[in-house]
């Protein structure tokens, strides 16, 4: 018997090892430090590494990424990225590896997961509308168009954001609309319309899901929708902020979201303005108005609230600037690289990573001294995004 054992054990201990060396399996590792860098020259991402300042691997074949954005699986491990080109490409960090990816419009700029982790919603251009996949599967479940006005026009969709109750809040540029969509049956998605501004362009809504903000190009002042109470509608916020001056050439449209909410107000570039305003929330009143040294694009919140930091728009693009919320002043200026497309705190704020599209690199610097600690090579990076956003109501 002893005899027949170890003749089994011969045989079949080099076929196990055989097989297990035959599939690759992932690294055994955690999500919360992981992220992804978009190269948009390549039509790649970097899945890189915050508490090593690494990168792991390069993920390729995402199709047009000019103007792409990212959101996570609610346990960190997929990365949803939404091409310009209207694909939504699914990518496993852990494997570095595409695993599901569509085509689902002519022309898409970002998403969001709804609360349960459940669902992944596109917002599109062409055609206008939202569209809600499974997320495990990416099957369509819901196409909800943006229809608007009498002649059956689409508008493009702007500013999406998750709620809770699965829900989405987004604008409508070319309707002049705030909408919220209520995805908890997907096959039945209910749709609440509030009139809005003149030319919704971005938006953000505050970290716990009460207020949704919508910046007009259209016009001087911002829109905002009380979600605990919509049936009071649209009220606008800073109505005529630029009254009597002449606007700025505005060679880069401005971001709004979350990032800009700290120490109790709220941190807006304003449009055609060298200048960053500052909104209390709740009374919705502008308190301060902080010059900067040109057009802001990002005006982002570090995690603990501390400071803002603002990059900005061409010709000025190789600057940023760090705002003190204590006492809203300028504390410092930095020249990073050229082009500064985009930054990105990790998840307590110890760094930032910031894309220097023009220098191919991220440069990585120490929040508390100012300091460069690390730079990494990428392909004419823009949006850099952490595992982080997928437990943060609005991202």
């Amino acid at each position: 018997m002893l005899h027949l054992i170890v003749k089994y054990m011969w045989w079949t201990v080099p076929l196990l090892l055989l097989s297990a060396c035959a599939t690759p399996q992932p690294v055994l590792r955690g999500t919360g430090d992981l992220g992804v860098v978009i190269e948009r020259a390549t039509g790649q991402v970097q899945v890189i590494e915050t508490s090593g300042r690494k990168s792991l691997a390069q993920v390729s074949g995402l199709g047009d990424l000019s103007h792409a954005s990212v959101v996570f699986s609610r346990d960190g491990r997929y990365a949803y990225v939404f091409g310009r080109d209207g694909g939504l490409t699914k990518v496993d960090l852990l494997t570095a590896a595409i695993a599901k990816r569509v085509v689902q419009a002519g022309n898409s700029i970002g998403g969001a997961v709804s609360q349960d982790g459940r669902l992944v919603v596109a917002q599109n251009y062409e055609p206008g509308g939202i569209k809600a996949f499974d997320a495990d599967t990416l099957e369509l479940v819901a196409d909800v168009p943006a229809d608007y006005g009498t002649e059956g026009k689409r508008s493009k969709v702007v500013g999406l954001a998750d709620l809770p109750g699965n829900r989405f809040v987004y604008s409508l540029f070319d309707g002049n609309e705030i909408r919220v969509t209520d995805l908890s049956d997907p096959r039945n998605p209910k749709t609440q319309r509030y009139p809005a501004g003149k030319q919704p362009y971005d938006a953000l809504v505050t970290p716990d899901g009460r207020y949704y903000i919508a910046g007009l190009f259209g016009e001087d002042g911002l829109s905002m929708l009380d979600l605990w109470q919509p049936a009071q509608g649209v009220r606008t916020i800073l109505p005529g902020y630029g009254r009597g001056e002449q606007a700025l050439p505005v060679y880069k449209m401005p971001h709004l979201r979350g990032w800009a909410v700290a120490a109790g107000r709220a941190y807006l570039p304003a449009i055609g303005r060298h200048e960053v305003l500052v909104v209390e929330l709740g009374s919705w009143k502008e308190v301060a108005r902080i010059p900067v040294k040109s057009q802001p694009v990002f005006v982002m919140a570090r995690p603990d609230g501390r400071e803002v930091w603002v990059n900005f728009a061409f010709p000025d693009n190789g600057w940023m600037q760090v705002i003190d919320t204590f006492n809203n002043s300028l504390v410092d200026t930095l020249q990073p690289g050229r082009a500064i497309l985009h930054l990105e705190f990790t998840p307590k704020g110890e760094a930032v990573w910031i894309s220097a599209r023009d220098d191919n690199k991220v440069a990585i610097y120490d929040t508390g001294t100012r300091r460069k600690l690390a730079e990494l090579p990428a392909a004419s990076p823009s949006g850099i995004f952490f595992t982080s956003r997928a437990f943060r109501t609005g991202f």
